[in-house]
């Protein structure tokens, strides 16, 4: 069985593939917090602005094998007769690597799809995952020591850049912060984590700024 929070098709808006056309498939659940605000204060991970509990968002549901979440993944990708661009699915959360196993991998490589995943880095990637990201909260365990993208908020105290260099990624993000209680209409906090993180790729090169391009351009 498996618990989907949503599912929607979109462009992905950050890191290496920001611009790339994907289908989206948050799955429910995480590891480092459990989604409820009474717990955020005392979770791993305590700046999350996701909504990863249930399965009532758009797209969302309970599948019962892989094949069906397969079906309802492709159900969402255009029939386009450019055969040129591979499908892409975005599995991510919550944590996805608590519910993507090797059959869903398997069924969603049947059905065409190239398998990108966003993690947290602290579950061992399976086999047959085609792009990986990574995304290091506060004290977590990390078991994750390569990837493709290391995709770090910044800053947190407990998980600051240097901590991560031993990570090998074939691209090195740091992605401003963006406090979860903050209007849209107050940029102040965003911008000064911004700046922030400005000066840091500028000072250390190996890392570059990742921009959530979906949010600018008002897009899911």
């Amino acid at each position: 069985m498996y618990s989907v929070k949503e599912m929607f098709y979109t462009l992905q808006g950050e890191g290496a593939n920001a611009g790339r056309p994907a289908v989206f498939c948050r799955f429910t659940g995480c590891n480092l917090w459990s989604g409820r605000e009474k717990d955020r204060a005392t979770a791993t991970c305590t700046f999350c602005d996701t909504d990863f509990r249930g399965t009532d968002g758009e797209g969302g549901g309970k599948f019962a094998t892989a094949e069906e979440l397969a079906t309802a993944i492709t159900n969402l990708w255009p029939d386009f007769e450019d055969r040129q661009a591979r499908p892409l699915v975005v599995c991510t959360g919550g944590e996805p690597l608590l519910q993507l196993d090797d059959a869903a991998i398997d069924a969603l490589h049947d059905a065409g799809f190239e398998i990108a995943i966003e993690t947290n880095g602290t579950l061992l990637i399976p086999r047959g995952i085609d792009w990986s990201v990574v995304s290091p909260k506060g004290k977590a365990d990390m078991v994750v020591t390569v990837c493709d993208e290391l995709k770090l908020v910044y800053p947190q105290p407990d998980a600051m850049p240097e901590r991560f260099l031993s990570i090998e990624a074939k691209h090195y993000y740091l992605s401003p912060m963006v406090d979860p209680h903050r209007s849209d209409s107050d940029p102040i906090y965003r911008n000064a984590h911004t700046r922030a993180a400005i000066e840091h790729c500028l000072k250390h090169p190996r890392w570059k700024l990742n921009v959530q391009t979906h949010k600018i351009v008002n897009i899911a």
